[in-house]
């Protein structure tokens, strides 16, 4: 079965790259001659662990092309999945634009039944809108069907998680589409995958959704962490005593600087705006969103606490720029805001990330990025963990300590024993934790 992935960024390359895996035939286009380019000579644009690898093998292979020819792609495949981006609008809501005009191209394209189906996250409605686009602009009337298939991919992780995934959501208003889309995730069946079939409209809510209560959960227990900093309990223990009610469950119970990446923030968004559009106000979305707004603002105001009051004149260690480990994906990091809140109270910044440096260099200014983690203590006046990369979890605090100006410790992530960090002789400050 042929299959062609309209997108290459980070979903389209993870879902073009795995569906090869699962020995079918991928085309991936994109509009970017240049990334098109460095995919065919093997070069991954994205950092994401595994993927690289994957790739090539199923290049290799034969079974996984890119090219920036969708009108080809499209005639030679059944299935055609919209993996393009679809950013936040002035609104708040997602910018379909890039959808509009896959769909435009593939009915001006069809030359026999396809099923399109949105792997992007797309607010309801828009599977009824991609069939429109796609009657107005056939050339001839060709039989096709509208499908929705959301990912839930979780950056670093990704390829584990399309490859063992916790569910496969199919919406569709066709048998034959639903046939379709569960044969190719047919090697899923082997490891007893859950499947939930259901209409378009309801898999395109189903993706929001489960975005916007992951979301909440980060917000409750930020909010959580507030708290326990003015009654001196430990959020950490909190978080632990709540996550072992199977209710409730351990993850996204992490207090930290707040959310990023390229769903949460855009999804609670838009799922805000959907509900204005119906007239409805989505008041727990709306708090969650505000309280994740917030949170850098807080972060800030601990590190000038933890530096007396007055950043002037001080250079400050940044441990991790990404909005989280594993990835090099700085959209909407909390170490933005938070970096730049600094700099504006004066400080000096120089800082390290595994992966992330050269994308931070698109978001942030006068940075003195650093070859590794020590080289970032260096004559710092305090050291701030912005994000929990594992190489930061075992580090060598008596040489930190010797290289550090002043022995103080920021840590955003909790990564630390606060008992231990204080009898290594620094001032340690982390999040909700006494």
């Amino acid at each position: 079965m042929n299959i062609c992935v309209a997108g290459v960024g980070y979903v389209g390359l993870v879902t073009g790259a795995c569906f090869s895996g699962f020995g079918l035939r991928v085309t991936c286009v994109g509009r970017d001659a240049s990334k098109i380019s460095m995919l065919n000579q093997g070069k991954v644009p994205i950092y994401e662990p595994g993927l690289a690898e994957l790739i090539e093998k199923n290049a290799n292979e034969g079974r996984l092309s890119f090219t920036t020819d969708i009108k080809e792609s499209v005639r030679n495949a059944l299935v055609i999945f919209i993996a393009v981006g679809t950013p936040s609008d002035e609104h708040g809501g997602a910018d379909l634009k890039y959808v509009e005009e896959v769909a435009k191209t593939i009915g001006q394209t069809m030359n026999g039944y396809k099923v399109v189906v949105t792997k992007s996250t797309v607010p309801v409605g828009t599977g009824k809108m991609i069939e429109a686009i796609i009657k107005e602009n056939q050339t001839k009337p060709c039989a096709f069907d509208v499908a929705s298939n959301p990912e839930f991919l979780r950056e670093g992780s990704s390829i584990e998680d399309f490859m063992r995934p916790n569910r496969i959501v199919i919406g569709a208003e066709s048998e034959q589409a639903v046939a379709i889309l569960k044969d190719l995730y047919n090697p899923l069946y082997l490891i007893e995958t859950p499947f939930v079939i259901t209409d378009v409209a309801t898999a395109e809510m189903i993706k929001y959704a489960s975005n916007a209560f992951l979301a909440t959960k980060i917000s409750f227990i930020n909010e959580m962490s507030a708290i326990c900093d003015q009654v001196g309990a430990d959020v950490h223990q909190v978080a632990k005593g709540m996550g072992l009610d199977g209710r409730i469950g351990r993850k996204f119970l992490h207090a930290g600087p707040g959310f990023g990446g390229s769903c949460f923030p855009k999804d609670t968004r838009a799922i805000s705006q959907i509900a204005r559009q119906y007239g409805y106000e989505f008041k727990i979305v709306d708090a969650v969103i505000k309280v994740n707004e917030e949170r850098p603002e807080m972060m800030i105001e601990r590190i000038v606490s933890a530096l007396g009051g007055d950043l002037k004149g001080t250079l400050i260690g940044i441990l991790g720029l990404t909005f989280k480990p594993n990835t090099d994906d700085m959209r909407e990091s909390p170490t933005i805001p938070i970096i730049k809140g600094l700099q504006e109270r004066g400080a000096k910044i120089q800082a390290y990330d595994p992966a992330g440096m050269e994308q931070a260099r698109q978001y942030l200014r006068d940075i003195d990025y650093k070859e590794d983690l020590y080289t970032v203590a260096q004559g710092a006046d305090a050291l701030v963990l912005a994000t929990e990369w594992n190489q930061f979890r075992n580090i060598d605090w008596e040489r930190v300590k010797k290289v550090l100006r002043r022995p103080v410790v920021v840590d955003l992530r909790n990564i630390y024993d606060p008992q231990r960090m204080r009898a290594f002789g620094f001032h340690y400050t982390s999040v909700g934790r006494p």
